[in-house]
């Protein structure tokens, strides 16, 4: 009788140790996917301001407070550009992909021509890697998020 009894308290221990650690993990879960949505809008947010990619590209490429501002500028321009490509086209992604190639190229260009040779050559490093990475970024003048939307 002692071994059925002792067997029946390890099922019923084992039963509510398995419910705690089951809500425990549930919790656990909630707390990750909370972190993961907090820290992909921040990282959206900091990436649509033309001022914040400016900055980021200032950290990059170690650009003057001039350079940044004017930057700053050619991205808020080509945002607002992009916004209208996007507009015209009704969020045709295939047609939004041709239109917006010649004002992805412009600003480039036009961020080009403000850095020093030196500066220069790591844009053209960093164009390149987010062209094959991602297919945009420090080259945009606008954000990956609203290309998407």
């Amino acid at each position: 009788m002692p071994s059925f009894v002792c067997m029946k308290y390890k099922l019923l221990l084992n039963k509510c140790l398995t419910a705690k650690t089951h809500q425990k993990m549930k919790r656990i879960l909630l707390i990750c996917c909370l972190f993961i949505g907090f820290t992909a809008a921040a990282q959206v947010k900091s990436t649509t301001d033309p001022t914040d990619k400016a900055k980021g590209l200032q950290k990059q490429l170690k650009l003057t407070d001039a350079q940044t501002l004017k930057v700053a500028s050619i991205y808020k321009e080509s945002s607002e550009k992009f916004a209208k490509i996007k507009a015209a086209d009704n969020g045709n992604t295939n047609k939004i992909a041709v239109d917006v190639a010649p004002l992805r190229t412009a600003t480039i260009k036009k961020i080009k021509a403000l850095l020093t040779p030196k500066q220069a050559t790591k844009y053209d490093k960093l164009v390149k890697e987010t062209t094959t990475s991602a297919g945009s970024g420090w080259s945009d003048g606008w954000s990956p998020a609203s290309s998407s939307n």
